[in-house]
């Protein structure tokens, strides 16, 4: 017998040496942290103020009771809304359906079966009548898991459920600073519209003058064809800012998911002035958990690395725990008695050696999901870093130029005076006066343009700092990543 133990030695390990393993599989990447990302330079070249993260309701700060209203409604009837609800609970099924493949499957049966005996077959089977089996069982498998794959497969569950629940959130803020952007775009279209029709207006004016200028041949047929120009091109820019403030309404509309009549009946917008944003001083150390999209895109990260641990697991030994009880009786007895019992005890271990390389290529692409997880996930924080940095500079830009605006503005208006006080005193005429309002005109205009990208760079600055995202659950995305390295 002493002969033959290398020869079972060899028949016991040759098997555990071929089996099928992760050698050599790991992750490429790590997430970049926040604090790797440089803004304090350009916070302190920008002179932001420090303050707090945006309130959950930051457009009441507008003052505006109809676009609260707006709001309001579209979180509740805006249908992109109710995807986002419908793949959160989604998620949230398929953590239960997770959770209970992690615990024993017990089952039962009951059956009954006739079944006639030929007498061809020979004795004791073949006896020439009908024969009725009694059947009713009871049965247990449990996978115990040792190694942790559906724990991990559970784990990552969960972590899809917090991308679906972020994922929730940033609908719910893209919704209303969408509303927000659209809802001062409707309020500068009307003050568009003011100014284009007092522009027709100027130009009429103008162009009636210069009508009996020609007919009282102090003009020629030249300067009034340039302002029947002026005149018909301004009267398209009326008719524009007409079709603006429409389509303004019907986009607000269908933005709330309401139809075309119920954007009919919104009022003009108040006039209102662009948001005095601050920058939190803890911005790169809590921008993860005050911006919904990057919360998302770390748990997506967590999430596939917990499928990295599930898909690990399946390379281990697995055990798992079979029983089955019941009666089993035939003919006309009692199935329900003692002598009628059966059991059977079915304890089972099973080590995979050969798959074709099936696990190996699942942890493969496992490995990918994980390394396209974290390259959003950095793709998601460079631009969340870069949006906060373009806006506070687009609004200090803006508000330079503002100023610069506004002077001219003032000039334009000085000059207007001017040209009236000309023309009541009998130096000037009032076609002067008029060529002098357009270049006001002009300045209105230029200066209502920039105080509407002003506010619209606000709302954007708002956005970029979370827009008052705050997380529903108390699980905080992780911050770090275990070592994915390569696992004897």
């Amino acid at each position: 017998m002493f002969k033959y133990k290398p020869l079972v030695a060899m028949v016991l390990v040759v098997p555990l040496l071929a089996c099928v393993n992760s050698r050599g599989l790991h992750p490429q990447l790590t997430p970049t942290q926040p604090s790797d990302l440089g803004l304090a330079r350009q916070l302190d070249e920008l002179h932001a103020a420090p303050g707090p993260w945006p309130a959950q309701d930051w457009w009441t700060g507008l003052g505006d009771p109809q676009l609260d209203d707006l709001i309001h409604r579209a979180l509740v009837t805006n249908p992109d809304i109710a995807l986002a609800e419908a793949r959160l609970r989604e998620a949230q099924a398929r953590v239960q359906e997770a959770n209970a493949a992690r615990g024993p499957d017990i089952s039962t049966t009951a059956q009954a079966a006739g079944m006639y005996l030929p007498t061809t077959l020979p004795p004791p089977v073949g006896v020439g009548h009908y024969v009725l089996e009694k059947h009713v069982d009871a049965g247990l498998h449990w996978d115990l898991d040792l190694w942790g794959g559906r724990r991990a497969a559970w784990q990552a569950e969960l972590g899809r459920v917090q991308v679906a629940s972020a994922e929730r959130q940033a609908t719910r803020i893209a919704l209303s600073v969408n509303v927000t952007r659209l809802y001062a775009q409707l309020g500068h279209a009307f003050v568009t519209r003011d100014i284009a029709g007092i522009e027709l207006e100027r130009a009429q004016q103008s162009q009636t003058l210069t009508r009996q200028r020609v007919e009282a041949g102090i003009d020629s047929n030249t300067q009034l064809r340039q302002i029947d120009a002026e005149v018909a091109s301004d009267r398209e820019r009326v008719t524009a800012a007409d079709r603006d403030i429409v389509a303004k309404r019907l986009a607000l509309g269908a933005l709330i998911g309401e139809g075309p009549d119920h954007s009919l009946e919104m009022v003009r917008p108040r006039k209102i002035a662009p948001l005095d944003v601050a920058i939190p001083a803890s911005l790169t150390l809590e921008i993860i958990s005050h911006r919904a999209d990057l919360t998302a895109a770390r748990w997506s990260v967590e999430a596939s690395r917990q499928g990295i641990e599930e898909s690990r697991a399946s390379f281990m030994p697995n055990v798992s725990l079979g029983v089955l009880a019941g009666f089993v009786s035939v003919g006309g007895s009692n199935v329900l008695q003692l002598p009628a019992r059966f059991y059977q005890v079915a304890p089972s271990i099973s080590l995979p050696i050969y798959d074709g390389g099936r696990r190996r290529a699942e942890l493969s692409g496992r490995n990918a999901q994980y390394d396209a997880a974290v390259a959003q996930y950095d793709a998601t924080l460079v631009r969340s870093i870069s949006e906060v940095a373009d806006q506070l500079s687009a609004l200090r830009s803006l508000g330079s130029q503002a100023d610069d605006q506004q002077q001219a503005y003032l000039a334009a208006s000085d000059a207007w005076q001017l040209a009236e006080q000309r023309y009541r005193s009998g130096v000037g005429s009032f076609l002067e006066t008029l060529v002098v309002r357009q270049q006001l005109l002009v300045a209105e205009r230029h200066r209502a343009d920039l105080r509407f990208e002003e506010v619209d760079s606000s709302i954007l600055l708002i956005q970029a700092l979370g827009g008052g995202y705050r997380p529903v659950s108390d699980a905080a995305p992780p911050t770090a990543t275990a070592d994915l390295r390569e696992h004897p």
